[in-house]
């Protein structure tokens, strides 16, 4: 972005002030040099047979070491390293101010004529060069004499530094106030921030001026002999400056690589911040590239790149960059927008140019991408963030399929805070005795008698420091993760031995346990579940275990065997959010499910939502004809009770029977619980012991992982 066509680009604000400026600069120079002309006494050569060949040699060797002009790479104020400084310096000290600046303005309209530079940045860069070698002319003229006399002083060193400090200081100030207009900055921060590159570059090139000065009074041919040591500097610079930029290029492409455009990006959000403008980074990432080159080849997909990185090119303009930063992802900078509208339509005429086919030796490729914002500042303050909030909303454009979007803290499932929430919870989870994992219980009654059948157990997590967690965050983000294998077996051991104690106090239960698909294609999954049924001395017919139906339907192949050891191991096999997903009947029948979970969302919309109802009717027949039992989720009232039971449902289970409570006070809830349906007086009777409803062994009680702290049932599915 420090790139040519910044530079020759006004700024949207202040633009009256900054063309001033240059007119200012402009003016200044035309006024100045034409004083010093006219007053100032100077070596005048009056006519070209009389210029001396020293002084043609030391012009064209000028103007031809100019010819390839010296651009540093990477995101720097200055301008093109003005490597033929020593030879116009030399010329003003042996022959005079004029012919000096003949030089010097041929040079600098070269230069940036060279570097694609407009008319008025020509301008402006030819009056900068011509104020800063006047004051030098001035600081020679108030020593005392004139500038060939220099070398023949006492008082040369002197003369000479501080003209060389003269030209320096005018020269970079001139071009810091104009980067300051440009930008919105303080001058004094350019200045600084400048000053060190400008500062090598410029003093290294004016203390060999007096070297050239001296060979050329000598002798003419002297002057190439001295020339040799700057064009060694000059080819080493060159040579430097081309590794740097390859560097910081991509080699197919010759765009920006990801260190290069990390570079543009941190000077651009350097000068946002100076100036409190904003900025943009869209990372844009293509669709099944690796198809092409697995059907066409390397090289096609090589030259796929390549016409893409053209396309991209020619859709750019002076305040943006583009870059390649992967195998098949391309970068996007977007300086100094004023409205979220540009970004968004910067982002679609991308996706328009990915859009039009790409035709590649007779074959046409129809391209398609994904494209993630993230914008500064409110979505990060440094490079490497941006490029990760990117990164995120990149991936959920490609997860939903809209094929733009920007970054929202919600898609990052791996940022610092969560990351470290996951590192507390495995923490927690290998320490036993360490507080905040807690299993939570919820009643099941069977809907035709009002017994309770069996509990649901909810994970609970309270943070030391962040007090409850939602539990469907914490899944969300360990289910990725090894954290999850971790929290399944706990899970799995707390309620086994649950069940255990328990069955001690004379209450039979059964009880499932919501396990991730991942579980499933665990080798060592059946024989951990073997091993802890056996410590506690649980039967197998004790344990259900609850998937999700979207989850077992992605690929139930990978899981068959795993289900057929459980199932001749008498562990059944519960499907939890029935109806929400695109179950197969074939699949059905072949994983042995032994129970189906109606999804709360279908119960809670039964009062008034005729849909609703018929669903949950269908499921339960569905239910019933493959000999499936069927549980309702979220039942928080007695109309809803009374439907379900109406439709023929076997369980229930919500807050209209009772809240999850920790495992101590279900025994006290059991006594004091009277089935739906009894006459009021009864329900202030007490129960003794003896009458507490025993689980019987047909019956189910599951257990999922996980629910919100406040009845919200969050695991895989929600039952209040």
């Amino acid at each position: 972005m420090t790139t040519t066509s910044l530079r020759n680009t006004a700024p949207s604000q202040g633009r009256g002030m900054f063309f001033g400026y240059v007119g200012a600069v402009i003016g200044s120079a035309v006024l100045v040099v034409g004083l010093s002309l006219f007053l100032a006494p100077m070596v005048w050569i009056p006519s070209a047979d009389r210029v001396p060949a020293a002084l043609w040699l030391m012009a064209g060797m000028a103007v031809l070491i100019e010819w390839r002009p010296l651009l540093p790479p990477g995101s720097r104020f200055s301008q093109a390293a003005m490597m033929s400084l020593s030879f116009i310096m030399a010329i003003l000290l042996t022959w005079g101010y004029l012919p000096a600046l003949i030089v010097q303005t041929i040079v600098a309209v070269l230069i940036f004529k060279r570097l694609g530079a407009t008319a008025w940045r020509i301008g402006f860069n030819a009056a900068q060069f011509a104020l800063a070698l006047t004051s030098s002319h001035l600081v020679l003229l108030a020593f005392g004499m004139p500038s060939a006399a220099v070398l023949d002083s006492g008082r040369g060193l002197v003369a000479l530094l501080s003209a060389g400090f003269v030209w320096f200081a005018v020269s970079h100030l001139l071009v810091c106030f104009a980067w300051a207009l440009r930008f919105s900055v303080p001058w004094w921060r350019m200045a600084v921030r400048a000053f060190g590159y400008e500062a090598v570059v410029h003093f290294a090139q004016l203390a060999l001026a007096p070297i050239l000065a001296v060979a050329a009074a000598a002798n003419t041919w002297l002057v190439l002999l001295a020339a040799v040591p700057i064009y060694a500097v000059y080819r080493m610079a060159r040579l430097s400056s081309e590794r740097e930029r390859m560097a910081l290029s991509d080699s197919q492409t010759s765009l920006p690589n990801r260190k290069g455009f990390g570079l543009e990006v941190t000077e651009s959000i350097t000068r946002a911040s100076e100036s409190g403008g904003r900025l943009a980074i869209l990372i844009c990432d293509l669709d099944r590239f690796a198809a092409v080159n697995n059907s066409l080849g390397h090289g096609v997909g090589d030259q796929l790149l390549r016409e893409l990185a053209s396309r991209f090119q020619r859709c750019t303009d002076a305040n943006h960059l583009v870059a390649k930063i992967g195998g098949d992802e391309f970068g996007f900078l977007v300086a100094e927008y004023h409205t979220d509208a540009e970004v968004d339509r910067f982002a679609r005429r991308v996706q328009a140019t990915l859009s039009r086919p790409v035709w590649l030796d007779e074959i046409s490729v129809d391209v398609s991408g994904a494209i993630g914002i993230a914008c500064y500042p409110q979505d990060g303050t440094d490079f490497e963030t941006l490029f990760r909030h990117a990164d995120v909303a990149m991936y959920e454009a490609k997860n939903r399929g809209c094929g733009i979007a920007r970054y929202a803290p919600e898609y990052d499932h791996h940022s610092p805070e969560r990351l470290a929430l996951l590192g507390d919870l495995r923490r927690a989870l290998e320490a036993p005795d360490l507080p905040g994992v807690e299993l939570y219980y919820q009643p099941q009654v069977d809907l035709s008698t009002g017994e309770v059948v069996g509990v649901e157990a909810l994970l609970r997590y309270r943070h030391p420091t962040q007090g409850s967690v939602d539990p469907a965050e914490l899944i969300a983000l360990a289910e990725h993760s090894v954290v999850m294998r971790t929290l399944t077996y706990r899970v799995i051991d707390e309620a086994v031995s649950q069940l255990a104690h328990w069955r001690r106090e004379g209450l039979t239960l059964r009880a499932s346990v919501n396990v991730s698909v991942r579980d499933l294609h665990a080798s060592d999954f059946c024989d951990y579940l073997t091993q802890r049924l056996t410590k506690h001395r649980v039967p197998p017919v004790a344990l259900r275990l609850e998937i999700t139906e979207s989850a077992l339907m992605a690929d139930p192949r990978r899981v068959v065997a795993t289900l057929k050891r459980l199932e001749e191991l008498g562990v059944g096999l519960s499907l939890d959010d029935f109806g929400t997903g695109f179950s197969s009947m074939q699949h059905l029948r072949r994983l042995q499910v032994s129970e189906v979970k109606i999804d709360k969302s279908f119960v809670l919309g039964m009062h008034d939502d005729s849909d609703a109802v018929a669903i949950v009717r269908s499921i339960i027949e569905l239910g019933r004809a493959l000999g499936l039992q069927v549980v309702a989720e979220g039942v928080e009232d007695e109309r809803t009770w009374r439907q379900l039971r109406s439709l023929g449902c076997d369980m229930a289970q919500g807050w209209f029977h009772a809240k999850p409570m920790p495992a101590g006070e279900l025994a006290g809830w059991l006594l004091r619980y009277r089935p739906p349906g009894l006459p009021r007086s009864v329900s202030s009777r007490t129960v003794s012991a003896e009458s507490v409803p025993q689980l019987s062994g047909g019956r189910t009680a599951t257990v999922p992982l996980a629910e919100s702290p406040v009845g919200t049932p969050v695991s895989r599915s929600v039952d209040r």
